[in-house]
């Protein structure tokens, strides 16, 4: 690395095996140009969707080009690694990793043990709070131990099912409900079923993406989003509202069409603006997140016949997407923060964590 260049090693790991990969390149090519390049150096980690990994550069170009463009390993014509990155770890002090794998390999805790194992700084949650935020069936599990509402849902596994298990479904949950992969995001795998044979179509569909699965009540209301941001006092930004423009806030819908609306702030009124933030700071340090996480609910008003349930947690995302139409980085815009100040932001919770976590000798009085 260079010598005497006081700024810090930003290294931006996208790519990667998992379904969500072109969301995670979309992520990193823009988080990649909003960095402040008189505080960072950048340094660009590409994974192929093969698993390769790509160290260069000329990552940078290939991005501009769209995410299968994305070198499947080091270009030889690119600009060549530097050897002490190579070989050896950085100075954690002035490097930090900021990992933009969306699902599985990536956002479930296997990145972030990895970099646990070589010493490094990184932006988000750690290696428990990955697995478990991931987990949707195990997520559901620890908001229920923290008394945090949800819808209602069934968790079971693919070898489960029986030619019966769609009606037990149907009667436990009523129609609709939705089918999800408990091991996903971006809304992949995901189906609305309203039938019997739909929800038996929609479990072969979730089970492509993993074993566990995950079936819940079709909530009728609103889609309400929550970012939040810290280590030992995280703090809540103004909530926004999805609007879906299709049936219900799908892939296309979140980064293809654009088709959805997004309301920020959300309206609320100021009683419900303050309990879904308080909420949402549950749900946080109840997932044990450091860093960031986005916390999604759903708002069932109900009538003045059938009173809803209120704000129900649907899922809690700890890589949400960095995309120009993403939520997460909109809401903290909304609520005084800019971009680029909230990646300097998250660099210095990852340094804060690190070390806290993992002090120098001399602090302990080595």
């Amino acid at each position: 690395m260079a010598t005497g260049d006081p700024r810090t090693n930003l290294i931006v790991i996208f790519g990667g095996q998992s379904a969500e990969h072109d969301v995670s390149c979309t992520s990193a090519a823009h988080v990649i140009r909003a960095a402040d390049p008189t505080r960072y150096r950048v340094i660009p980690i590409g994974i192929g969707r093969d698993g390769r990994w790509a160290l260069a550069t000329s990552v940078v170009d290939a991005l501009a080009s769209g995410p299968d463009a994305l070198p499947p390993r080091l270009d030889p014509a690119g600009p060549a690694v530097e050897p002490s990155l190579a070989i050896t770890p950085p100075d954690a002090a002035t490097t930090v990793v900021f990992p933009l794998l969306h699902g599985p390999m990536g956002e479930d805790g296997t990145m972030q043990g990895l970099l646990e194992l070589a010493g490094l700084p990184y932006v988000g949650p750690g290696v428990l709070s990955s697995a478990l935020a991931m987990d949707k069936s195990m997520a559901k599990l620890v908001a229920a131990q923290h008394a945090i509402p949800q819808a209602r849902h069934v968790s079971l596994r693919a070898h489960e099912i029986t030619p019966g298990t769609p009606h037990t479904l149907a009667d436990e949950l009523g129609l609709p409900v939705f089918v999800k992969p408990a091991n996903m995001g971006s809304s992949i795998g995901i189906s609305k079923a309203r039938t019997v044979e739909q929800i038996r179509d929609a479990l072969t569909l979730a089970a492509r993406y993993d074993e566990y699965l995950i079936v819940e009540e079709a909530v009728e209301g609103r889609e309400i989003e929550v970012a939040v941001l810290g280590n030992l006092e995280p703090r809540a930004s103004l909530p926004g509202e999805v609007v879906p423009g299709a049936d219900f806030y799908d892939y296309d819908d979140k980064y293809v069409d654009d088709g959805s609306r997004t309301l920020i702030p959300a309206p609320l009124t100021p009683e419900q603006t303050a309990e879904v933030r308080a909420l949402a700071v549950r749900a946080y340090t109840a997932m044990r997140c450091d860093g960031m996480a986005r916390v999604d609910f759903f708002l069932e008003e109900g009538t003045a016949k059938a009173p809803g349930r209120g704000f129900l947690l649907n899922e809690v995302n700890t890589i949400p997407g960095f995309t120009p139409i993403s939520m997460y980085p909109k809401m903290w815009v909304a609520s005084g923060l800019s971009y680029s100040a909230l990646i300097d932001e998250l660099v210095a919770l990852a340094l804060e964590r690190h070390f806290r976590r993992h002090p120098h000798p001399s602090d302990l009085g080595a």
